[in-house]
């Protein structure tokens, strides 16, 4: 018999304030560790740590790699550095990202399943696209438990909607009601009856994580080769299922879920648009200004065909930034995910 005692959250969008309400209602005694994982940029330092600390009772503070996991105790993943567990201690690596972030939710969530098995409980808070959805499968796979925020209660619906659709969540919520029940669970023991063995995925996925070594590791072993290439480094992407989800990892370990690589996809295709747009309207300056110049030498048909081409680019220039423009064109609409 043993008691779940390790907790791991993830959040983006919207992610602060229930973060600050859930902890705000644990007791000072609670029994387990909490791991938290909150999409940050890389430029920002973050101050969740100390938000956390003075939102309640237990103490709060960064994961520092190799420390012991101590029950009571709240680990908030830093900028730029995933937050892992190895052998119940924090780890903290500059893996590769995943879902186009560092720190990533399902970096967290799949080292738990594989680290702790059923005594993890895995919570889905605010946050856009899907961050955390196969995270939450390798827990429950594992034999953990699976909470995710209501969607209505959530300021971004998509991270919770998403993992609802894809695992087979035990308790959707409001983020002020999960308190109560993280104090039931912590403190029912559970039987045993034999644990999930750890997949090889999962397994080749940790140490791409930790080591970022995923061609030597066995990525390609994953799944067969996807057409589509990594926007991260332009490597070779393979396809990965589990259960019915679809995530694709490339060969230097960079890691999307569908909406990840859809949200990159349309990025690229925004920036070539625009670049499309600058190039052109270089080119119309410089017609123009080859044009001014054979006009200054008196050479007027050298002149007329500069003119020419710079008002062809010019009604080309417009059509391409009428697409660029067009708010349907990459589902920009915030409820498109």
């Amino acid at each position: 018999m043993v008691q779940r005692d390790i907790v791991v959250i993830g959040a983006s969008a919207g992610g602060v304030q229930a973060l600050k309400t859930l902890v705000s209602g644990l007791p000072s005694g609670f029994p387990a560790a909490i791991l938290v994982v909150l999409h940050i940029p890389v430029y920002a330092p973050s101050q969740l740590h100390e938000i956390l600390d003075r939102a309640g009772p237990l103490r709060a503070g960064t994961g520092i790699d190799g420390e012991p996991i101590t029950p009571g105790r709240i680990y908030v993943a830093s900028a730029d550095r995933h937050l892992m567990i190895e052998s119940d201690r924090v780890r903290i690596t500059r893996g590769p990202k995943e879902n186009r972030m560092r720190p990533a939710v399902d970096v967290l969530f799949r080292s738990a399943a594989a680290a702790c098995g059923p005594r993890v409980i895995g919570i889905i808070l605010s946050g856009m696209l899907d961050d955390g959805t196969a995270g939450l499968w390798s827990i429950k796979d594992r034999g953990g438990v699976a909470i995710v925020q209501s969607p209505q209660d959530a300021l971004h619906a998509s991270m919770p909607e998403s993992a609802r659709q894809h695992v087979t969540v035990d308790h959707t919520l409001p983020v002020a009601e999960m308190a109560a029940v993280l104090t039931r669970l912590t403190r029912e023991p559970i039987v045993l009856q034999g644990e999930a063995r750890i997949s090889e995925l999962i397994e080749i996925e940790n140490r791409i994580a930790r080591e970022g070594n995923a061609l030597q590791t066995g990525v390609m072993r994953l799944g067969p080769v996807s057409p589509n290439t990594c926007p991260e480094c332009h490597g070779v992407l393979v396809k990965i299922r589990q259960g019915g989800i679809v995530r694709f990892r490339c060969h230097t370990g960079h890691s999307f879920s569908l909406q990840s690589l859809l949200a990159d996809v349309n990025d690229a295709i925004d920036r070539g648009l625009w670049n499309a747009v600058r190039a052109i309207e270089e080119r119309i300056l410089l017609l123009r200004e080859m044009e001014q110049l054979a006009r200054e030498r008196n050479d007027p048909a050298v002149a007329k065909e500069c003119a020419e081409q710079a008002n062809q680019a010019e009604q080309r220039v417009q059509r391409i930034r009428e697409v660029v423009l067009d708010k349907d064109m990459l589902g920009h609409d915030p409820n498109f995910f």
